[in-house]
């Protein structure tokens, strides 16, 4: 049976939080931002910003684990998260209520479950039609009104709940996969250290002996979401493009922004300000990333600009690490590394059939009633 939004929930806006207080460094209240919103949907705990206040926060403007949220303001040239919604990590932090983020409450359940209209949230349709109701020029808005005209078909609860069951279990499945690579970071960046920043007798050479350092070309907006390539950008998400430039494996280096270091094999491109550092001596790729995941700190308190702060060439080629030519630790990290990348892939596996999945689900294009989820 087909609802509109407002039917089954309403949407309130939350508190304009004073930006004297709020800040980068870490504080007991963290306030969410559209920057905490996945392209897709979904919670990004990446560039957190945080809030200091001598006071108490009202009750009111303290969110709960699992509730549902949208994001209602957008900065990027396609609107690429406008409207999408996430829901509070169960995770023991506090997180607050910011003015430009929607909360979702006073749910009908006797029509629609939460978990279901947070996965009906997340539809390329559903989205699409967010933002061609929107505001805004170079920053895109829209507002309650605007989300709760759109209409959806809700399905009978027992097809609801073996939905989100599937899709709960495919999101399940991701996350294992995150927590399993970053305790493998973990091991690896602590073998790096007792074996080469303890180790006295470590040679010391520059990374241009290792790689010659260039970068992507291509523009941030080449991104395209239903693109076949992986594409980088200096964000620690992982995008999709059309085309490639590069076919080999490779260490990725965000030259400004938000620096980070990844790694891919096979086909991909990349932006411009993102360094794509190809091993001279490919046994060496493990060696070589976790060297610069240790030393990104040091390496990027080089940067230059004002308001873009930026890794240049010369910073990198430059820059010296230890090595001691031990093809044991070198197996060893190569290692990790593989394991991490099978999980990578799994988990691109995972979420390309979650994405496949969801809308032919939400419109009913899927028959589940004999199936058992």
């Amino acid at each position: 049976m087909e609802y509109e939004l407002k039917k089954l929930c309403k949407i309130k806006h939350g508190f304009a939080f004073t930006g004297k207080k709020i800040t980068n460094y870490p504080t007991q209240f963290i306030l969410v931002t559209p920057g905490n919103f996945k392209i897709g949907g979904g919670f990004k705990d990446e560039k957190f910003k945080y809030f200091n206040t001598d006071g108490l926060i009202p009750k009111e403007y303290i969110l709960s684990a699992n509730d549902l949220i949208v994001t209602m303001t957008d900065l990027s040239v396609n609107s690429d998260t406008l409207g999408y919604a996430a829901l509070i990590p169960d995770d023991g932090k506090i997180y607050l209520h910011n003015q430009r983020i929607g909360l979702v409450y006073d749910i009908n359940t006797d029509i629609i479950l939460k978990d279901y209209l947070y996965w009906f949230m997340r539809t390329h349709e559903y989205q699409r039609k967010v933002v061609s109701s929107q505001s805004g020029t170079a920053i895109h808005h829209t507002s309650p009104d605007r989300i709760l005209n759109i209409k959806m078909n809700v399905p009978e609860l027992h097809i609801q709940k073996k939905i989100i069951n599937l899709l709960n279990n495919l999101d399940y499945k991701i996350k294992i996969n995150n927590q399993t690579n970053d305790n493998l970071y973990e091991i690896g960046l602590s073998i790096y250290k007792e074996k080469y920043i303890k180790n006295v007798n470590c040679k010391f050479k520059k990374l241009n002996t290792f790689f010659p350092v260039v970068t992507g070309k291509k523009d941030a907006n080449a991104s395209s979401i239903n693109g076949k390539y992986s594409f980088f950008t200096c964000s620690k998400n992982v995008l999709k493009i059309d085309s490639y430039s590069f076919d080999t494996s490779a260490l990725l280096l965000a030259g400004n922004g938000d620096f980070n270091v990844k790694f891919y094999k096979g086909r991909f491109d990349a932006y411009q300000r993102t360094y794509v550092l190809v091993p001279y001596d490919k046994n060496k790729l493990g060696f070589l990333y976790f060297s610069l995941k240790y030393n990104l700190k040091d390496l990027t308190s080089g940067y230059r600009g004002s308001v873009i702060k930026f890794i240049t060439k010369g910073n990198i080629e430059n820059y010296v690490i230890p090595d001691i030519e031990d093809k044991k630790y070198e197996n060893a990290f190569n290692e990790i590394l593989s394991k991490i990348e099978q999980n990578n892939n799994e988990n691109e596996l995972l979420s390309n059939l979650r994405d496949t999945l969801l809308p032919r689900l939400m419109n009913g294009e899927i028959d589940l009633n004999n199936i058992k989820i």
